[in-house]
Formats: structure tokens, sequence, C-alpha cells
């Protein structure tokens, strides 16, 4: 695409860079408008441009061999000997005893008889075995009831009865008065053993329990180890304990173990709220260290629609903590194939030694004492491929950042003022090619959406879903390619003019001042994950001034390229590794987002992002290559073929992995102003939260074509279905089961004034309606509630009856009223590979 004989010399934007290039550009032969004869090749071409094949060559081996290197330490689980403090063994077995019971829904007798009994059996071997040394052992089991309102997935009040804890208080025999808190849930959501979810959580804690136990000498305070058996109801058992048990006031910092994958390493996510001497207890005391401070600030963003019992032990008993999740394999989680067998005895191992270090430091330490005097900011922290743990206060990391914005700016404004930029004409040049770069980004961004979206409209969206990869090879390669051709062009028709040393030196300018702005932008909202441009500032700049004298002499030389990539290195293959946990979580939770949501619209802007970012300090090279016309053919072909074998489906459907659907047996019944049942109806209710909807079900269950698509029928709560919990943007009444829903829908002009939930004031919904989760137990009384309701001035004609509409609904997740015959046979249809969660649900209305 690009003729070396179309370079011709003019006066340098930066003054000379090489005086003997300039010296032969002199002795050029001129050519008239009718052209010459014979034309000799510029030495700058011939001598100092990169060969496409070369170049291309090296920045594939420097992405392959640092993605390498990522995965090579996600799979070292423990590095080094285990200190055989932990005994992993015995804690799968612990493991293995816990899921063979099956789901344990709260409320159901494997949670509350079969799971807490196991618990306090093997509570009570430990206690019995470590009677004759320092510590004391005692538990108590606790049957919180209680109400509170939080503002996950819309808003809505949470009410829960009789949910089971057990807690277990490890101290001293002369007593402790401080407190550290371990948390784990032994409960699961309906239809998965949870083994991941969270087991091997409760598993690794017994095993701690015993360790520090048995432990010779004294701990200097006391562990709280708390097994609560109700935090898939939305982190119900957790509040319990933290508001109602009086151990809980003598808390000072908890530690929290979650999951949302199946394996691999556990990363800490959260930690705080400020508290830096938590980071700093984890830096100093983990063996296998795994953390991000990246993952902290996006988790508490809210694009990930989850939450932890974290969240209560801050909120309600403003305690800081850190949060610990395995995320590998999340397309396992909350399914019926998040089993004990897909944990390896290594994750067990890791996770178990770091915790027993962790808290063995956190005991022994001056700082538990009075956590509240060590309340000093935040802190930046981050670890490198799980081998060490850099760590600093925010306000040193606020002077590194700035610091390095500086260095930058000094760089830059030097080339303002060398004496070549006559008229500011560097600055000029500079813009022009940042406009250039930013309009890149824009025409590739766009491009690959609209791929993305024919993609979805031709019902061919997730194909991704069982091979990461397919999506990198046609999503990666258009927006690659797409970029390298705006780039192309530019320096064709734009920069026909300009030597290509300048121009490669001009865009590395431009991408280390897009990744100054974002450095200073960051660090000025006080975003600890700043260090992440500052690391792709600092090192990019070192590395060029360090090679300044070799890039005058011989431009963009092989030994050049190979010296400017491992200077990259570092805070690319940390990139990497951020890259790999973005889609490491994003990647399965586009896989259950609901059907309102295009996952390959996300996912597109996902992998063009990360293209774009991990070409800004390769984007000169385009412009040092002699031609790009091997690689843009070479792009274009592997795009073309993927696109082809997408629409033609090749990936489909046997290839899917686990996509999700719930599915409930609906019974619904509608009474009137005066009490009397205005309709009545039954049947299947299926909600996809598969983007892909039903359409690799229906050629197995043809039936599912003669179903309805039902619409919100909005003078009904919550559209007059019974969702268990408010999530309807995504997709017979015995006694009260230990699952149900109340939704309040005050008429227009009527308003709820109080309630007997929470702290008695009405908690709504974002779409304004009242929502009440409630959960129960064993043995719950019958549940009685009230609340009062402020009357229309003036009776809306056009709206509903009355003053409210309530609804109240049922959920069976256990026992013999989960499934009906009809809801058998469904099931049974349903192909190994997707994964229908089911029970039978009751919708009763009434209007007052």
């Amino acid at each position: 695409m690009e003729k070396d004989t179309t370079i011709r010399r003019i006066k340098s934007l930066y003054g000379t860079q090489n005086n003997v290039s300039e010296n032969k550009n002199d002795s050029q032969d001129q050519c008239g408008i009718n052209g010459c004869s014979e034309v000799k090749k510029k030495p700058e071409v011939s001598l100092y441009l990169l060969h496409e094949g070369v170049g291309v060559a090296l920045v594939t081996v420097f992405i392959l061999v640092l993605w390498g290197v990522v995965h090579l330490s996600l799979q070292q689980l423990v590095i080094g000997k285990s200190t055989g403090e932990f005994n992993a063994i015995r804690a799968r077995k612990h493991l293995e005893r816990i899921t063979s019971v099956g789901p344990r829904p709260t409320g159901s007798p494997e949670n509350e008889i079969l799971t807490v009994n196991f618990l306090l059996e093997q509570i009570e071997h430990i206690k019995a075995e470590s009677a004759s040394g320092p510590h004391s052992v005692t538990v108590d089991v606790q049957r919180p009831t209680g109400s509170f309102s939080i503002d996950f997935l819309g808003g809505f009040t949470s009410y829960y009865d009789r949910v089971s804890n057990i807690a277990v208080r490890l101290e001293p025999k002369a007593g402790a008065q401080h407190l550290m808190l371990a948390n784990c849930h032994f409960d699961s959501v309906a239809n998965s053993p949870g083994a991941s979810d969270d087991a091997v959580s409760c598993a690794v804690m017994l095993e701690v329990l015993h360790s520090l136990a048995n432990l010779s000498t004294p701990l200097r305070h006391g562990v709280v180890f708390l097994f609560n058996g109700a935090e898939e109801n939305v982190l119900q058992a957790s509040h319990g304990f933290i508001t109602q048990h009086p151990w809980a006031k003598q808390v000072r910092a908890f530690i929290n173990l979650e999951a949302a994958g199946v394996g691999g390493k556990e990363v800490v996510f959260q930690t705080g709220p400020e508290n830096p001497w938590l980071v700093q207890a984890y830096v100093h005391a983990a063996k296998h260290p795994f953390a991000s401070v990246v993952g902290q600030e996006v988790f508490q963003s809210g694009v990930i629609p989850s939450d932890t019992d974290f969240r209560i032990y801050r909120d309600f008993g403003n305690i800081p903590g850190i949060d610990l999740a395995f995320i590998e394999n999340g397309f396992l989680y909350h399914t019926k194939y998040d089993t004990s067998d897909r944990i390896l005895t290594d994750s067990i191992q890791r996770a178990g030694d770091n915790i027993l270090a962790v808290l063995k430091h956190l005991v022994m330490s001056e700082e538990l004492a009075d956590s509240s005097e060590y309340r000093h900011g935040n802190m930046v922290f981050f670890d490198l491929l799980g081998v060490v743990v850099v760590a600093y206060p925010a306000r040193v990391g606020t002077i590194i950042n700035y610091m390095t914005a500086m260095a930058t700016f000094l760089y830059l404004f030097k080339k303002c003022s060398h004496p070549s930029n006559v008229g500011g004409r560097y600055i000029k040049e500079l813009a022009y090619a940042t406009a250039v770069v930013i309009l890149s980004w824009l025409v590739t961004l766009l491009t690959v959406l609209i791929i993305a979206l024919v993609v979805s409209l031709t019902g061919r969206s997730m194909f991704w879903y069982n091979d990461f990869y397919t999506c990198i090879f046609m999503y990666g390669s258009a927006a690659t390619g797409t970029m390298v051709l705006i780039h192309t062009l530019a320096k064709n028709l734009y920069y026909g003019g300009v030597r290509r040393l300048e121009l490669g030196e001009l865009y590395f300018d431009v991408s280390l001042l897009l990744w100054c702005g974002a450095l200073v932008y960051l660090t000025a909202n006080d975003l600890c994950s700043a260090y992440v441009p500052m690391l792709m500032v600092a090192f990019p700049l070192t590395t060029k001034l360090l090679l300044a004298r070799e890039f005058k002499l011989r431009g963009a030389s092989v030994k050049y390229s190979v010296l400017y990539q491992l200077g990259l290195a570092l805070p690319y293959v940390h990139f990497m590794f951020l890259i790999w946990v973005v889609f490491e979580i994003f990647t399965p939770i586009l896989g259950r987002s609901g059907t309102e949501i295009p996952p390959d619209v996300v996912l597109a802007t996902l992998v063009t992002l990360a293209t774009l970012f991990l070409s800004s300090f390769f984007l000169h090279f385009i412009y040092l290559a002699r031609s790009t016309k091997w690689l843009l053919a070479g792009l274009g072909t592997v795009f073309t073929v993927f696109l082809v074998l997408v629409l033609c489906g090749m990936f489909f459907p046997d290839l899917c992995q686990t996509p999700r659907a719930l599915q409930t047996h609906t019974t619904r019944t509608f009474h009137g102003l005066d009490g009397q049942v205005k309709s009545r109806d039954s049947g299947l209710w299926i909600n996809s939260f598969d983007y892909t909807g039903m359409q690799h079900i229906t050629p197995i269950i043809p039936e599912i074509n003669d179903t309805i698509r039902t619409s919100c029928q909005e003078d009904r709560p919550f559209c007059g279905y019974p969702w268990f919990l408010p999530v309807k943007f995504l997709v017979k009444l015995d006694l009260c089961p230990s699952h149900m829903s109340l939704y309040l829908r005050p008429h227009q002009g009527a308003s709820l004034t109080s309630w007997s939930f929470g702290d008695g004031v009405p908690q709504y919904h974002l779409a304004g309606e009242y929502f009440i989760f409630y959960s129960h137990g064993l043995d719950a009384p019958a549940w009685n509630f009230w609340f009062e309701i402020q009357p229309p001035r003036k009776e809306d004609p056009s709206g509903p009856e009355g003053m409210i509409s309530v609804a109240i609904s049922s959920h069976y997740f256990f026992g013999e009223d989960q499934r009906t015959v009809q809801l058998e046979d469904m099931l049974k249809r349903f192909p190994k590979w997707a994964f229908p969660s089911s029970w039978v649900s009751t919708y009763h209305m009434y209007r007052y």
C-alpha cells in the first residue's frame, strides 16, 4: 500500500536527528512533473526503517511471550513448599462432606440440619483436641431475626426469620478484649452444590481453626469464625450476626472468604474502607499473594452486579476488612457443575496458607487493639505475577504520579523549546497527531461495534462463550486491522512528505501524552488505579530516553526494537494480567446478564479497548515500518475466515457452555377490591439469563415455540410475576415457605408512610414499587407484618381500583413441593449442556 519512492525530504520537526541520512538526502535526484527515468531510494527508507515481517514478528512474539508468562503465573497456585501448618487434604474431606448433601438453600433440611450438624461435630472435635492447650474454644449457634434495606439490584428490603449462624470464638484462656472475624457461608443457591461458593471457604476455615487452636503459643487477641447460613439470601445471616450477636461489639476487623468462580487463585479484591494496616498485614504475611486495587475500585463502582458480606460488615458494623474470592471459571458459578472435584487441592492449599498466615499475623498485631487509630487513607496495592505485592499509601502514590506526569511534561517541553520549533510547529504537529489517534480510536470502536451488532442480529451472538479466543481472532483482528489501516492512510496521504523516523518519534509522544492525561485525571479523582497509567508512562519514557542515541544513529533497527520492547515488558505484563482479570470475570457474567443487553456489544467493546491500550506504544512502529500491506492482508484474512465461520454457525449449538435459564411452574391468582378471585392461571414461566434466549433449546423442545412472550402488566406489582429478587429488568399458599417475596404498588396519589420492616421507613425499588424479600430457617413462626398507606386526595379514574396493589409470591426451592409433573417432564428434555434452574412459585395479588 505504500511506495518507498513517495517520501521526500522536508525540514525536521525536532531538529537534526541523523546527519548521515540528511547529507545523503541532499543529493537526491529531483524530478519534474513528467516524472523521472530513474529515482534513487532514500537511505532513510533502505537503512533506517523496520522491515514489515521483522516488525510483525517482534511484536507478535512480545505479546505471546508476555501472555504466556501471565498464564504460567496463574497456573502456579502454590509457590514454593508449604509450611505444613495447613492440611489441605483434611480440608478437602470437609469440602466433600459439606457438598455431599447436595444443594443447601436457606431453610432446607440440608442447610439447617445436616450441614449445621456436620460443622458442629467438627468444631467439637477441634475443641476437645485443643482443650489442654493455651486456648479456649466457645461455640454459639445463633438464630437471628431482623430486617434491613439495601440498594442492591435497584433497592429492596430484606426480612429474615431464625436463619442459622455458627459462631466459634477462639481466644487465650485468659480471655480477649479484641476480636478478629473470619467469615464464610455454608448455604448455596437452589440447584447447585455450591462447592466453590462457598463450601470450600468453610472447609478452609475449619482447618484454619484447627491449626490456630493447637498453637503452643497463645494468641494476643481472639478470633471469631463465623459460619453463616444465609448469604445467598442477599447477605441476611451476616447482618444478623453483626447487628445482634454480643460478640460483634468486640470485632475490630474481618476477613471474608467468597467466590465468583470455581477454583484457581483467591484474589484480594476489596479492603478497607481506609485502614491501610490491613493491606500491609496481607502484604507482610500472605504466602502466595494475589491482590489488586483495580479490582477493588471496579467492584465498588457497581459495574459488577454482585455483592458480598463485606458490605454488611462495612455498612452495618462500621468495621474494616479484607474481601477475597475465587474468580476463575465463572462459567460454572451458581450451577450444578460447581462440584468439589473441580477445585484443585493446590487451590485449597494456597487459600489455607494465606488465610492462616494473615489471621495469625493480625491477631498478634498491635493495630487490631485500636484499629481506628490507624485509619488514615487508602492504599495502592497490586501483585506482580503472584510473586510479590507492591503496596504504598495513596498519598505517596499521588506524589509519585504527579512526579511522573511532571517528567513527561518536561520531556515534551524540551521539544517545544527546541530552536527548530518555529511558530509552535511541534505543538501543532503533536495536536494533529493526537487528533489522528483519537479519530482512529473512535472509528475502530464504531467499526467493531457494527460487526458485533451484525453478529447479534443474525442470531450468532455469544459464539465465543465456549472458546474465548474466537472473539479475539474476530473482534481483535478487526480492531487491529482498522487501527493499522487508519494510520497507514494517514502516513501515506497526510504525512507523505515527512521523514518516517520523525513520525515514529511523534506518535510515541502522542501515546505518552494520552497515558499521562489518564494518569493526571485518575490521580486528581483520588483513584488508586492511577498506578496503572503511571507504569505505562514511567517505563516507556525511561526506555525511550535510554535508547535515544541508538535511535539517533541507527533508526528503527532490530536492536532498537528489541531493547524498546524489553523496556515495556514490566508494565505490559502487568497490564495484560489486568486484562485477563477483566475477561475472566466479565465473560461468564455476559452469559447470565439477561436478554436486554447484547453481550457481543459489551465484549467487542472490551476487546477493542484492550487492543487500543496494548497497541498504544506500538503505534510508532506503523510509521517506522517500510510497509503494512502484508499485515493488513493477514488481519483481513483472519477476520474474514472467522466471520464466515461464525455466520455459518460453526460454534453452535453443541459447543455452548452452560447457558442459563430460570424455569418455574407458576400459579397466579388475582383478587379484586371485594376480595373475590377475578382471574387465575397456571403454567411454566421461563426466563432466560442467556441473551440467545431459547433459540438453541427450541430445536430440541419445539413446544417452546408455542409459548407466549409476555409483556409487563403495569397495573400489577412487578408485572404480575413471582420474581425471586427485583430483577425484572433482566429478564397454592400453604404455610410460609422458606422464601417469599412481597410486592407493594401504591396507586396514583397514594403513598406508603411507614411499615414494620427495617427502621420503619419504606425503601422503594427504582421502578417505583416496593419489594420485600423474606426467608426463614427452621421452626419460624408465621410471617406477620404491617404497613400504613396515605390514601390519594383524589382517586384516579383511569387507574386500578383502591389505594394499593399487594402481591405475595412463594418460592419452593427444596422438598417435595419443588417439582411438579409438568416441570419434571420439561426439565428432562433440556440438553445436558444447558442449566435450567427451576422451582415452583405462586403469585397472589390483592387490592385494597
